[in-house]
């Protein structure tokens, strides 16, 4: 009995989605793939923005934090940060500041996706050996071109690790846009009295959707950027080394 219900309810979603109605009202016509596409493209639109803005402030401090071996208390702290505060209180805070729309919603969505790309970042830089980083400044290798040439590429896959889930969680977040005032697939699932059950679980799963395939594109971006050699130490293949063990033998291209 139960299942059957929850085998209706999902269907009635998944009609919602492609199928208009009428509102709870009576008054307006809701759903359908007109409707669902402009709250899906709003909800991409501004997640996408955010993370962008999240993935060029955070990279490059990140990558020179890591270089220069300092700001690990900030980039901890950052992320527990990130975790701790609830981005519906962030929101309420730029109120007062941003007003509501899509400035709001956007700025609380990047400070949800800095901590990630952060904190990411300047592992990875911090995990690369240090004797490739001293081979490639005795070799005459500036301090930028170390970063860009050694430690930005052996530090990829992890750096997409925290993309991968940053974007993962402003879409999900995203969800809270309606309350400062801008309308997202969020829109149906906190506006019960209008659009009903059917509304919030159609809306509901092409968030689901949207995410596992950002979730599953992150995944491949960052299984193609993670070095043959990095896949060779992890047990891809048997019998190679990584990195020679002394440091004057690494050739740096």
């Amino acid at each position: 009995m139960i299942l059957a219900s929850l085998l209706t309810d999902f269907g009635d979603g998944v009609r919602f989605i492609f199928e208009a109605r009428e509102s709870r009202a009576g008054t307006v016509e809701v759903g359908g793939l007109g409707e669902i596409g402009h709250l899906a493209a709003n909800h991409l639109q501004v997640s996408f923005l955010a993370v962008a803005v999240a993935i060029a402030v955070a990279l490059p401090l990140a990558l020179w934090l890591g270089h220069k071996g300092r700001g690990e208390f900030l980039a901890v702290s950052l992320s527990n940060v990130g975790r701790a505060v609830p981005s519906l209180a962030i929101i309420a805070f730029f109120v007062a500041f941003l007003g509501t729309g899509f400035t709001n919603i956007c700025f609380a969505l990047i400070l949800l996706a800095i901590p990630p790309i952060l904190t990411n970042t300047y592992v990875a830089v911090r995990q690369v050996d240090r004797d490739i980083v001293d081979a490639a400044r005795g070799q005459g290798l500036s301090e930028a071109q170390i970063v860009r040439r050694i430690e930005l590429p052996l530090a990829l896959p992890t750096i997409f690790g925290g993309i991968r889930l940053s974007s993962v969680n402003v879409l999900a977040t995203a969800i809270i846009a309606p309350l400062a005032g801008y309308e997202t697939l969020g829109t149906p699932i906190l506006s019960l009295n209008v659009y009903g059950f059917a509304g919030a679980i159609g809306a509901a799963i092409v968030v689901a959707l949207l995410t596992l395939m950002a979730d599953a594109g992150f995944a491949g971006v960052q299984r193609l950027t993670t070095p043959k050699g990095l896949k060779v130490a992890k047990g891809d293949r048997r019998g190679v080394r990584l990195w020679p063990r002394s440091p004057r033998s690494v050739q740096i291209p």
